[in-house]
């Protein structure tokens, strides 16, 4: 099984929080891994999502959460919105 890695940056303005990261994060950029796994057999390539990291860094931690896609949209909307 072949996995591909993708990697982009997302920017809150605002303060915000996700499902499955405990307490209330600053504003600012953080970076989000997402895992694809390559679905052979077909005509063509296609990749199915396995995991979506985001990265969370303060006082010299970081810290690697697990988050739902949809969620992060969610607030990445809500955060327009304020």
């Amino acid at each position: 099984m072949s996995i591909r890695t993708t990697c982009s940056t997302v920017t809150f303005r605002n303060p915000f929080s996700l499902r499955n990261v405990s307490g209330i994060q600053s504003a600012g950029t953080y970076d989000v891994e997402t895992d694809e796994e390559i679905i052979e057999g077909n005509d063509r390539t296609v990749f199915r999502r396995v995991a979506t990291l985001l990265y969370i860094r303060s006082t010299g931690i970081t810290r690697a959460c697990t988050i739902d896609p949809k969620d992060l949209a969610a607030a990445l909307a809500q955060d327009r919105t304020i």
